[in-house]
């Protein structure tokens, strides 16, 4: 029997927009009650009131990962709203196109900050919660930027291959607690992420991100018994990988 989401409570981090929103979408026209949560405070509550619009469960929240005052009181705020984490997003990233020798330390700790230290400090703070309500899912959004490197890249490349490597520890530690834990290692998407970065990118290469946020819901709706350590998704005309 899959597992069903109409009771779960759902906190999805970069929200706000691309593969975040559409997680945000998907995962309330299946039942959960989201918590769009995004940097941009406006951002995330545009989401949200569009979903309450549609009759969902949603709430927005202002919340910077890489901050772990901000992310410990987020969680103790929705313990207090809520009374659980049923699920937790790690999809906010950042990136910086610079050679190694252009970039700063600053900018490459930036990027680690939010793409790696965040969901590092959400799921340490979300696991004891998870263990006490005897079942839990994380999904940590990757990049095929795990599993093969270009130029220019470094820093983006050392976070995802660093997050690709803590979801399976966190795997690993998670599951005799019921814990799942899913690195989802997606190709290139239609979003501003790489649109307004690379704007000669041919769209057609790329996948829809609403594809990636139902293979998303997917995961979470295996059966208690089953557990996917990792999935990739890519577009059938990307060359990312492999």
């Amino acid at each position: 029997m899959t597992h069903d989401l109409a009771k779960t409570v759902a906190l999805v981090t970069g929200g706000g927009s691309g593969l975040g929103e559409c997680t945000c979408c998907t995962l309330a026209a299946a039942g959960a009650t989201v918590i769009v949560a995004d940097i941009r405070r406006e951002a995330a509550e545009a989401v949200a009131r569009q979903l309450r619009a549609q009759d969902a469960r949603a709430e927005s929240l202002r919340l910077d990962v890489g901050d772990e005052k901000d992310a410990d009181s987020a969680i103790r705020g929705l313990i207090d709203r809520f009374g659980r984490v049923d699920v937790l997003i790690n999809n906010a990233g950042t990136d910086i196109t610079q050679s190694v020798e252009e970039m700063s330390l600053a900018d490459f700790d930036r990027v680690l900050r939010t793409n790696l230290r965040g969901p590092f400090l959400l799921s340490k703070i979300v696991f004891p919660l998870m263990r006490q309500q005897g079942r839990g899912h994380i999904v940590n959004i990757v990049s095929t930027a795990a599993k093969r490197s270009w130029a220019n890249a470094s820093a983006y490349h050392a976070s995802k291959w660093g997050l690709l490597g803590l979801s399976h520890a966190l795997h690993v530690e998670g599951r005799p607690h019921r814990i799942k834990v899913t690195a989802m290692v997606v190709g290139g998407m239609r979003t501003p992420f790489l649109l307004d970065r690379f704007p000669d990118l041919d769209p057609n290469n790329l996948q829809d991100p609403n594809n990636v946020a139902e293979a998303i819901r997917f995961v979470l709706m295996q059966p208690d018994e089953t557990v996917i350590p990792e999935m990739m998704i890519i577009p059938m005309r990307e060359t990312s990988w492999p």
